[in-house]
């Protein structure tokens, strides 16, 4: 998989980690661990969606009833 990265993400990027060098060790401890666990999140669905682009890709799709996903969708995170 290759990704392109726009240069003003990784300055971004960069002015975040320095600023966040400026915080206590405490909140700085708790900030890495959260975005570990965020790029953890991003790349396991990553590859879940490789997965589904493959089985796709093998013809084993199947219909999509988009009324029951958006039913399922209001059920589980609430009308929105």
């Amino acid at each position: 998989m290759v990704f392109c990265y726009d240069p003003l993400m990784v300055n971004t990027l960069e002015l975040a980690i320095a600023k966040a060098g400026d915080l206590p060790e405490a909140a700085q401890e708790l900030l890495g661990r959260e975005l570990l666990e965020r790029l953890d999140a991003l790349n396991r669905l990553r590859a879940e969606i490789e997965v589904g682009i493959r089985e796709l890709d093998a013809g084993q799709g199947e219909p999509l009833d988009i009324e029951e996903v958006l039913a399922r969708a209001r059920n589980e995170y609430g009308a929105g």
